[in-house]
């Protein structure tokens, strides 16, 4: 698998080709690995890009233009080489995706997916880009699945030591998942007091927790002394948090979203999906977040 990468004093990143995921965030200042090393024991991933879906379809179809079409959780977009496009002193690199005739037979729209790495001092920005190269309207989702160290390494403890914090004081609402990974619970609320929330080893024993509608902005995952080290910053509609239930897995997932999983309820067009995005032939949705350490 061919990698690529992005260095400056303080960090450096590596991407790989297959997916154009960051599969390391570490820095040479402290030696930190931040991100998830993709140990097939817990998770085999790093920081999927999901694309052309978010979460689980409802019996994994969808249909089209009255025709069924067939995609598993969070797309195809993750499992495919990009082609590196463009290059910059290190600190700058753009992949891309275009459609042909194996993605068109589960998902019939025409595009180009680009997806561009900034490095800046602390911070990693992620750049999407959607482009309709078809002749008719493509409708889609995208999101970022980042998982991140925690405990941290050089920091110790547990995982039930360290908190989230988010850039709102109030209490957030989520929702949670079938075991056929669809939304089925809505209306649970997080206590949020004095903004920092403890990470309870039963988190995550429902599967990933779904805060929509704007709650935050802002995402922390904070040491046993309560100071931030590592952080999400976004305006995505929604944000999912997930480690895998039940397997004292190592890291915990922020992860912004321009869509989400079907609800149980839901049979129908890919028009009528919740959080749907639709883009006219020659336009490009344009989405970003960063992450950035602060520890």
């Amino acid at each position: 698998m061919q990698k690529f990468y992005l260095e400056n004093m303080n960090l450096k990143i590596t991407i790989n080709q297959l997916g154009a995921e960051v599969s390391s965030i570490f820095s040479k200042e402290n030696g930190n690995e931040y991100l998830w090393n993709a140990d097939e024991r817990y998770w085999k991933r790093s920081a999927p890009v999901l694309f052309p879906i978010v979460g689980s379809l409802k019996n994994e179809r969808v249909t089209v233009d009255g025709q069924d079409y067939y995609m598993s959780q969070h797309g195809f977009a993750r499992d495919l080489d990009f082609k590196m496009i463009k290059q910059a002193d290190g600190k700058r690199i753009i992949f891309r995706l275009e459609s042909d005739e194996d993605t068109l037979s589960r998902y019939p729209y025409k595009f180009a997916l680009e997806i561009e790495y900034i490095l800046d001092g602390y911070k990693l920005k992620t750049i999407w880009r959607v482009i309709n190269t078809d002749d008719k309207t493509i409708n889609f989702q995208i999101g970022g699945h980042p998982a991140f160290m925690c405990p941290l390494k050089k920091k110790g403890g547990n995982q039930q030591d360290y908190f989230l914090n988010f850039d709102t004081d109030k209490d957030l609402v989520y929702s949670l998942l079938s075991s056929n990974g669809l939304v089925e619970s809505e209306g649970n609320v997080l206590k949020n007091d004095g903004g920092l929330v403890p990470i309870d080893e039963h988190m995550f024993d429902k599967d990933a927790l779904i805060f929509e509608n704007s709650q935050a902005n802002k995402v922390s995952l904070c040491t046993p002394d309560g100071m931030s080290y590592i952080s999400v910053g976004f305006n995505a509609p929604l944000f999912g948090l997930w480690s895998p239930a039940g397997k004292g897995a190592p890291f915990i997932c922020i992860e912004p979203w321009y869509g989400r999983a079907d609800k149980e309820s839901f049979e129908g067009d890919i028009t009528a999906r919740e959080y749907n995005n639709s883009l006219a032939p020659g336009e490009t949705f344009t989405a970003e977040f960063f992450i950035e350490i602060e520890n």
